[in-house]
């Protein structure tokens, strides 16, 4: 497993958790994925996962139409 499967993969279970729905939670663990794609850095050293899932639950909660 690289980093970009491990970034979405437990996002993807995260978000899950949190109670969004499958389409939401897919589209914010790419979003995800792609933010490890751009950054050059973390906020904070060994911060990268939780930047990465910070940006998941602004994107899942931005445009869920509901939490199931």
């Amino acid at each position: 497993m690289n980093h970009e499967q491990f970034i979405e993969q437990n996002v993807l279970a995260e978000l899950k958790k949190l109670g969004f729905s499958l389409p939401v939670c897919r589209r914010a663990s790419y979003m995800a994925v792609d933010h490890y794609r751009r950054s050059s850095q973390a906020s904070r050293k060994g911060r990268m996962f939780d930047d990465c899932l910070h940006i998941a639950k602004v994107w899942a909660s931005k445009f869920a139409k509901e939490k199931v």
